[in-house]
């Protein structure tokens, strides 16, 4: 059975695939909230294709999720993998985004459906957003890093590439099908503040949405999470403020960094970077 749902084939000019999933791969939620942002500042409507999650999602793990809708029926939401078509102004090259959570099965299989919509389309390019915690202040700019299926498209794209070796994510394992399948692909990945763990970071998704749009060469309205990135980071200047060992944390933080801004990020360390900072302040 063909887990692909197809609704309809959009016609699209030259189009650029951007991909982002919940999980492993999307700390602070930075690469699906890039991507979400981007969906609610165009005319995307309905998907114009899904991945039915059946075969690939184990549901105690990804439970499905009961909405009230109108009249005070509900309905079920299922963890489903969906595919929008974006329409560009002008000559800019139209986008197909991409947006899931991480499977828990059959990843080879699972990458394989998605660059086969992505061939059904057309798409001649993609772009693969991930983030991670990283030990970077969140006053400094957000360093990317990533691969790519070549070194010369890594080298056109101005991609800093990432040393990091070790487990991976779906967005690693969509990577390699995408090389598979003959589909130029490059991956971005923002590093997130280790101690804001916790929370959605808007400057993190600001960072790969224009980066994304200048690797892809279209227009984005990001005047709303500007604004958004500048709140949440005044309210973090805020909090650091009432507290002071913290605060000497960051201070330190931002010193080491000033001079080597890619150092240590290891998606691997988020644990360790946690503990770092409860070992600080426990000094203190």
């Amino acid at each position: 059975m063909d887990a692909i749902r197809r609704f309809h084939k959009p016609t699209l000019q030259r189009p650029i695939a951007l991909i982002a999933f919940e999980g492993w791969n999307d700390a602070c939620d930075a690469a699906t909230g890039a991507l979400t942002y981007l969906l609610g500042q165009s005319e995307a409507e309905e998907p114009f294709a899904v991945i039915d999650p059946e075969e690939f999602f184990d549901f105690q793990a990804h439970r499905p999720t009961v909405e009230i809708t109108g009249g005070g029926t509900r309905r079920l939401v299922w963890p489903t993998t969906r595919f929008h078509a974006v329409t560009m102004p002008g000559d800019a090259r139209d986008l197909v985004v991409v947006i899931g959570e991480e499977p828990s099965f059959r990843w080879k299989t699972f990458a394989r459906q998605i660059t086969q919509v992505l061939n059904e389309v057309d798409v001649e390019e993609a772009i693969l957003l991930g983030a991670f915690i990283g030990q970077v202040p969140h006053s400094r700019p957000v360093p990317i890093v990533g691969g790519g299926t070549s070194p010369e498209l890594m080298f056109a794209y101005g991609v800093t590439p990432s040393t990091y070796e070790g487990p991976t994510g779906i967005i690693g394992v969509l990577q390699e099908a995408c090389r598979e399948a003959g589909l130029p692909a490059v991956s971005l990945w923002a590093a997130t503040p280790h101690y804001l763990a916790a929370n959605p970071n808007p400057k993190a998704m600001l960072a790969l949405l224009d980066r994304a749009s200048t690797v892809a060469g279209f227009p984005a309205d990001r005047g709303e999470l500007t604004t958004i990135a500048s709140e949440f980071e005044e309210r973090v200047d805020e909090a650091l403020a009432d507290s002071g060992e913290l605060a000497a944390y960051v201070s330190e933080l931002e010193h080491e960094t000033a001079d080597a801004p890619t150092a240590r990020l290891d998606p691997t360390m988020s644990n360790a970077l946690v503990t770092e900072i409860e070992d600080f302040l426990r000094d203190r």
